[in-house]
């Protein structure tokens, strides 16, 4: 994981460079909707410290953007757009185990039901840091 000041976003495939893009994720052999994009508030990055004393850096929750003020959970079957780039919000994105495995002990219970927003590129283009998050 590597933190960037823009990324281009393919509408139907993921974000170029991504090891999802690629191929070569974790997850990769396994097909399914919300491989394209995930998305986790800072807000529950924030939490897990507070609450459960576990502190990780945000790129360590492994997603693609990290997100601050916005609701991601309520996207779940909505379009919305990150600066220009339309995507659809298909399902939550649960920790798992491989992300606790990666990280430490409690991070999987810390952030259930708030580790964030998988979703597809529905209209893709150049995503940026700083860019604004809009319902559509």
């Amino acid at each position: 994981m590597e933190e960037r000041e823009s990324a281009e976003a393919v509408t139907g495939r993921g974000l170029l460079g991504d090891r999802y893009f690629d191929g070569v994720g974790h997850w990769s052999q396994h097909p399914g909707v919300g491989r394209q994009l995930t998305l986790i508030e800072i807000e529950s990055i924030e939490a897990l410290e507070g609450e459960k004393k576990i502190a990780i850096m945000p790129g360590a929750a492994r997603r693609n953007l990290v997100t601050r003020g916005v609701p991601l959970n309520h996207l779940v079957g909505r379009e919305f757009q990150v600066g220009g780039v339309r995507l659809l919000g298909t399902r939550l994105c649960e920790p798992c185990d491989y992300l606790e495995g990666l990280t430490t002990k409690g991070v999987l219970s810390g952030l259930i039901h708030r580790g964030g927003l998988r979703a597809d590129i529905v209209s893709g283009g150049t995503i940026r840091v700083g860019d604004t998050v809009t319902e559509s």
